[in-house]
């Protein structure tokens, strides 16, 4: 029994150690490149943080204004693509085409950029008007105000 013991033989203590440190090495390698991507799709996908800093609804002579100026306090700029308004949440109409952006583009700089977006629109007082802006990365900021 002894003699069958001693003729088996194993990997000698030094490949075992050469093996194991090998895996251990492997395996911070492929836990480093998933961390890796994971955070960087996660905070390019959150780049931009848009909020609203004033809303004006005014009149020149007998034409009505409403002017919204928005700020971006992320990481990345927002192109703005779609602007809707409505007296009720739920029933917005698109008003994009009728917008003037100040700067004359419509994309909201980063780290602490603003937009101007205004349009022409017959507007009440008294009434709570809903406004949506929504970004080429579909980031979509709703938010309401009263008419003065």
């Amino acid at each position: 029994m002894n003699k069958m013991l001693k003729a088996k033989k194993g990997i000698s203590p030094i490949l075992a150690t050469l093996l194991l440190i090998v895996i251990a090495v492997a395996a911070v390698i492929v836990t480093y490149a998933w961390v890796m991507t994971f955070t960087t799709s996660t905070t390019s996908q959150a780049g931009a943080l848009l909020s609203e800093a004033n809303t004006r609804f005014y009149n020149i002579t007998t034409t009505k204004y409403i002017s919204i100026t928005l700020l971006n306090s992320g990481t990345a700029d927002a192109k703005m693509t779609k602007v809707y308004i409505g007296t009720e949440a739920q029933n917005l109409v698109d008003v994009t085409s009728t917008v003037d952006f100040t700067p004359d583009t419509n994309i909201v700089k980063a780290n602490g950029g603003s937009i101007n977006a205004t349009w022409s629109y017959t507007w009440t007082s008294g009434q709570r008007y809903y406004f949506k802006f929504i970004t080429e990365a579909g980031l979509q900021y709703p938010f309401d105000r009263v008419a003065p």
